[in-house]
This record gives C-alpha cells, sequence and structure tokens, in this order.
C-alpha cells in the first residue's frame, strides 16, 4: 500500500526563489526540502542525525530539533517509489501531485539553486509529476506548516478531487460528497433546521477564527522549526492544537472531543501537557489545558473536578436552508 506524504520543497517566499528552485525540480522530476547544512544524511543513523542537527541549530531546543530530525529521516528512510506526493507553495497552494519513483540520494548541486547558505540541503527524491492538478489555490489555509508531513489516504484524496471555488473547510473526501450533495433533491434532506456540527471541520473552524473566538487572549504557537500549533508533532502524538496565553505567557492545550470518550479524552489531554511542560516550557512556565466539545457530559464533569489545571467550553452551530430570505413576507 502507498504512503501518502505532503511537502513544501522550499519557503514559498520569496516568491522568485521559490519559483526557480520549484521549476527546476518541475522540469527534473525531482523534490527536496532544501534544509540547511546537516550533512549527508543517507549515512546517517538516527543518533548521527541528531547530532548533526544539534551542531547545526545549537540554540533550537531538544523538541524542535527532534522535530526536525523526524522529518528528515522521513524523508530518507520512510518515502519509498510508489507513495505518493503533495508538492504545496505555502499554506494555500497544491503546485502540484506525483509518485516517487526513486527514493532519497544525495547529490550535491543537483538543483543549483538550492546551493545557498539558507539552502544547501542536498537530498532528493525522483518524482513522476502529473499534469493535473496544477497550481490549485484554496480560498483558505487548509496544509500544515510542517516541511514534510505524512497525511492520509482520505487527506491526499481531498486535497487532489476537492474543488477549492466551492470547498473552504478542511479537503477530505467526505468534503468533496458534502458539495455534491447539494443538489436540488438533496436539498429537501436539509430544509429542516438540524445541528450542523460537522465535527471533522471543526479545528479548522477554530484554527481559521482563532482570534475572534478568542479574543486575542490566545495566541497560535509557532516553533523554531517553523510548525505551527495546529496538529503538533510531538514524540507521543499530535496536539490538536497548541496556543500561548501572552498574558501570562503560559502554554495552553487544546483538544477537541470529537466523539471521543471522556477517559480518553482526560487522559490525552494531561498527557500532551506533561509533555509540553517537560518540552517546551522554560523560567517557569505553566501549562493548563481546553477541551472543547459540544454537549455536557457527566463522565467529562467528574473527571475534571480532580484537577484545575483543565477548562471545558462547548461550542454549538445551527444550520437551516429556506425557500425564502430570513424575514421575508411570503406572498
Amino acid at each position: 500500500m502507498p504512503r501518502y506524504w505532503l511537502i513544501a520543497p522550499v519557503e514559498s517566499n520569496p516568491a522568485e526563489q521559490f519559483a526557480k528552485v520549484w521549476q527546476f525540480d518541475l522540469a527534473n522530476g525531482l523534490i527536496s526540502i532544501g534544509w540547511e547544512a546537516v550533512g549527508d544524511i543517507s549515512k546517517m543513523n538516527r543518533e548521527a542525525l541528531y547530532t548533526s542537527l544539534a551542531e547545526a541549530y545549537p540554540d533550537k531546543r531538544p523538541a524542535t530539533k527532534a522535530l526536525i530530525a523526524n522529518m528528515l529521516w522521513a524523508f530518507w528512510n520512510e518515502i519509498h517509489p510508489g507513495d505518493l506526493v503533495i508538492a504545496r507553495r505555502g499554506r494555500k497552494i497544491l503546485a502540484a501531485v506525483g509518485k516517487v519513483v526513486r527514493a532519497g540520494f544525495y547529490e550535491p548541486g543537483r538543483n543549483p539553486f538550492l546551493d545557498s547558505p539558507s539552502y544547501s540541503h542536498h537530498g532528493f527524491i525522483g518524482v513522476e509529476w502529473q499534469e493535473l492538478p496544477r497550481n490549485k489555490t484554496f480560498p483558505d489555509v487548509v496544509f500544515p506548516m510542517q516541511t514534510l508531513r505524512e497525511i492520509s489516504e482520505t487527506e491526499y484524496l481531498g486535497f487532489v478531487e476537492a474543488d477549492p471555488t466551492l470547498v473552504s473547510a478542511p479537503l477530505t473526501s467526505e468534503s468533496t460528497g458534502l458539495v455534491e450533495a447539494a443538489s436540488e433533491s438533496a436539498l429537501k434532506k436539509y430544509e429542516a433546521e438540524s445541528a450542523f456540527v460537522l465535527e471533522k471541520y471543526l479545528e479548522h473552524f477554530i484554527v481559521t477564527n482563532f482570534h475572534t473566538i478568542f479574543k486575542g487572549d490566545l495566541q497560535m504557537y509557532q516553533d523554531g522549526a517553523g510548525a505551527d500549533g495546529q496538529q503538533y508533532d510531538t514524540e507521543i502524538g499530535r496536539i490538536d492544537i497548541l496556543a500561548i496565553e501572552p498574558k501570562s505567557n503560559s502554554f495552553v492545550v487544546i483538544e477537541l472531543k470529537k466523539g471521543n470518550g471522556s477517559d480518553q479524552v482526560v487522559g490525552q489531554i494531561l498527557r500532551y501537557m506533561g509533555w509540553v511542560k517537560k518540552e517546551l516550557c522554560k523560567d517557569g512556565q505553566a501549562v493548563r489545558g481546553l477541551i472543547i466539545c459540544e454537549n455536557s457530559d457527566q463522565k467529562l464533569t467528574y473527571a475534571l473536578a480532580m484537577t484545575n489545571a483543565v477548562d471545558v467550553r462547548y461550542y454549538s452551530v445551527s444550520f437551516k436552508l429556506s425557500e425564502t430570505p430570513p424575514g421575508a413576507t411570503v406572498i
């Protein structure tokens, strides 16, 4: 079975630099992640890779270096021929889609536009790029900030197949079906007022409206590796949203209770809070948790009664289709 990967070949800005690197890669059936000098990773084990990163980034936190190491290790050791790749530009543009035809190889000077102090990583993967889709621009941010990330088949199909002019929610194969369902016959199914929760879109909605929802009290976290707080990678899993409270300079771990059992979500958020405390906090920084869910849950209430470090907030959204505008007089 193929694996699916999302890769940024180089930073999207400046645009001229991206264009030079990407056009060379596209024309020559390649992709690189253009990292700063860490040597020939193809000959390194994990320990040697981490040592090289420690020398290249002496000021970065251990957790940040571990995230970079995981991305580089995956690029060299986990992407294989037959896997499928989406090349992205920034967080809204799907540049191209292709199939891996050659695993990672080291070739200094292969892309002359990567030979600079900022982009001196000479690792490449051979890719057979498809003619379509290319340069697909989405109206909202849909891609994570990490330079390289493995994604699911569902996510891959959503990015590739969905119509960006119609879909602004996180793109999955299910979201394509939602758009197709908006036909005349399907509309009747939704005429009655009903809960319009769409839990799989909740995270995207919160992230894209973060400042409005939290009124500036919280800010999305961004680490030194360029990873933002959405689906923040750790050695023990991915935090839904990692934020900072500027007023107290404390971390806030946000988890969305999307059908998970109360025991599971409480255990999960406490585990992530413990990781943040150990790996990210410095100078006495505190960590608190925030669980966002739809309905009141007695089990959740009892569990949280034993800690004052985790809060809960509830959301509700309704949706209604009508043949006339709200408040209009029917003649």
